[in-house]
C-alpha cells in the first residue's frame, strides 16, 4: 500500500489561510452569512404578524349559533344582526390566543356605543378552566365569553386553526377572516369595522 503523500488536513488548511484574498473571501461571506443569520432571528423575534383580515370573496352568510356564556345566558348570533361582529375562536392553552386578548378587549370599549360586538368562542374547554383564565386578563373582556365545548361552531364556520377571527357585517355576512394571533386595538381595526357599520 502506497503511503499518503497530502499533508495532513490540518496544514493544508492551514497553508490556504495564508492567502489574503481566500482570507477576505471567506471574511465577506462570513459577514454576509451573519448578516442574514441576524435577520433571521430579528423576523424570529417579531412575533407581531401581518395585523390585516383578509376579505372574504364573496361574503359568506356566517352560521347561526346559540351558545351559553360563563354565566349561563344563552347568546344566538341572528341576535346580533344590525352590528358588525368579531367572532373570535380561542382557548386558553393557546399563547397567540392569550395575547391577543387584551387587544379585542380594549378594541371592544373603545367601540362601545356603537354596533358592535365581540364574541370569544372558547374551544372545547370546561367553565371552571375559562373562569380561572378570564381572572389573569388585564383588562378582563367584559364582551359575551361564550363555551363552545365540542368545538361544533367551529367546525361549523370551518376553523382551521386557533386564534381565528371573523368580522361579520350587520347583515350576517363574513365579510373579513384572520388566522392567527393580532393585534386588534389599532386605529386601522377601528376604522375597518366602522366602515362596515356604514
Amino acid at each position: 500500500m502506497e503511503p499518503d503523500t497530502k499533508p495532513p488536513l490540518p496544514e493544508r488548511n492551514a497553508a490556504a489561510m495564508q492567502s489574503p484574498e481566500r482570507r477576505r473571501l471567506l471574511t465577506t461571506l462570513a459577514a454576509c452569512g451573519l448578516g442574514l443569520l441576524a435577520s433571521r432571528m430579528a423576523l424570529a423575534a417579531d412575533t407581531t404578524q401581518d395585523q390585516s383580515l383578509s376579505v372574504v370573496r364573496p361574503p359568506r352568510p356566517a352560521p347561526d349559533f346559540t351558545l351559553q356564556d360563563l354565566d349561563g345566558k344563552p347568546h344566538r348570533l341572528t341576535d346580533y344582526r344590525g352590528k358588525v361582529v368579531l367572532v373570535n375562536f380561542w382557548a386558553t392553552w393557546c399563547p397567540p390566543c392569550r395575547a391577543e386578548m387584551p387587544s379585542i378587549e380594549k378594541l371592544y370599549l373603545s367601540l362601545k356605543h356603537k354596533p358592535f360586538a365581540v364574541l370569544a368562542l372558547d374551544q372545547g374547554e370546561s367553565l371552571n378552566q375559562v373562569f380561572a383564565f378570564m381572572g389573569q386578563l388585564n383588562p378582563a373582556p367584559t364582551f359575551p365569553v361564550l363555551l363552545d365545548s365540542k368545538s361544533a361552531v367551529a367546525h361549523a364556520f370551518g376553523v382551521m386553526g386557533i386564534p381565528t377571527s371573523y368580522l361579520i357585517d350587520p347583515r350576517g355576512n363574513i365579510v373579513r377572516q384572520a388566522v392567527g394571533g393580532r393585534d386588534f386595538d389599532t386605529p386601522v381595526m377601528r376604522q375597518l369595522i366602522e366602515s362596515l357599520m356604514a
